[in-house]
């Protein structure tokens, strides 16, 4: 079978959110090995795998980007899809982050890369945002959050390779816009039309932002404060809010936007891992346990349904299916 390069015109920016999951996915097993004394080490295997994946998705989008330039044109200018493309950034942020304790030299440099590049991508989408003319209420979704809250993530790993001020300068930037855009999406869910089915699991990016808020303020301050925990049980409550709506999203045909359950599961399982190393309470170690669970099971889930409609039943991207059929069989 010869591998149409034509269709990679129409390869989606919102493939990079698999890389924001299997990174955190990969960030939580290191965290859960050296908590818990794990000894079976999967997570240097699923962050080879992340890696693997990352640069094989960039490899594809730049071909895109060089033959297809128009498209990835109408996916910038996207009200949607735009919100996408920080995902590659915050790929990179995520991927130092793992690699912090044992690679130093290599999260410093994509750190730096990621960090910086995502910073542009704020400035230019936040710029979109203010100049729009064809915008409406109901193209808000919690996508929206990636692009500018997306550096509330930053200081994680931003702490051990800048000064203090650089990784305060992300991490406000990335609270203001939680902050204002979190006020602008209950406005329209409240009183606009509910989210398409579709875009459902995108709710899930609730969690994200105050999880990683409180893992951050924790890098930035040194320890627990009352600001921090605070943080944690906005988390916590959006965790329990959309646990208890299992029975709607249960119902929702696979779509990638499943990918928006992974990375928030993570998040909230390296909030409540870093609560138990700084309390002791066993609560917060059983509800680690319980997130690193679930997470796991979302995961595996994600990569099977991912596997079987782009590989046995092409019916979202056939591209893909046609690439991995030249290069397997």
């Amino acid at each position: 079978m010869k591998l149409d390069l034509q269709r990679l015109a129409h390869l989606p920016v919102s493939l990079f959110s698999m890389i924001l999951g299997l990174a955190g996915w990969s960030i939580a097993l290191q965290k859960a090995e050296h908590t818990f004394g794990w000894k079976f080490y999967a997570s240097p295997v699923a962050l080879a795998f992340t890696l693997a994946l990352f640069i094989f998705l960039l490899g594809l989008y730049a071909y895109k980007a060089l033959a297809h330039r128009n498209e990835v044109l109408k996916e910038f200018s996207h009200p949607i899809k735009m919100a996408f493309f920080p995902a590659m950034s915050i790929g990179l942020v995520l991927v130092s982050t793992a690699l912090v304790e044992e690679h130093a030299d290599w999260s410093r440099n994509l750190w730096i890369v990621g960090s910086s590049l995502h910073l542009l991508f704020t400035l230019r989408i936040v710029s979109i945002w203010i100049h729009h003319e064809k915008f409406e209420i109901n193209h808000m979704n919690p996508s929206w959050f990636i692009p500018a809250v997306g550096n509330i993530l930053v200081p994680v790993a931003g702490m051990q390779h800048a000064s203090a001020e650089i990784n305060w300068f992300f991490f406000s930037i990335g609270f203001f816009f939680w902050a204002v855009l979190l006020v602008l999406f209950f406005n329209r869910i409240i009183f606009h039309q509910p989210l398409p089915q579709k875009l459902l699991p995108t709710l899930f990016i609730l969690i994200a932002p105050p999880a990683v808020g409180f893992v951050s303020s924790v890098k930035l301050l040194g320890s627990v404060t009352p600001f921090g925990t605070v943080l944690y049980f906005i988390a916590l409550f959006f965790a329990l809010l959309l646990t208890l709506q299992f029975n709607l999203f249960r119902k929702i045909q696979f779509a990638l936007s499943w990918w928006a359950y992974s990375f928030p599961m993570a998040a909230m399982f390296l909030a409540s891992n870093l609560m138990y190393k700084s309390t002791g309470n066993p609560l917060f170690s059983g509800l680690s346990m319980y997130f690193m669970g679930v997470l796991t099971l979302v995961i595996l889930l994600l990569l099977y349904h991912t596997y079987i409609h782009t590989y046995i039943h092409p019916s979202i991207h056939p591209y893909i299916h046609t690439y991995i059929h030249t290069y397997i069989h």
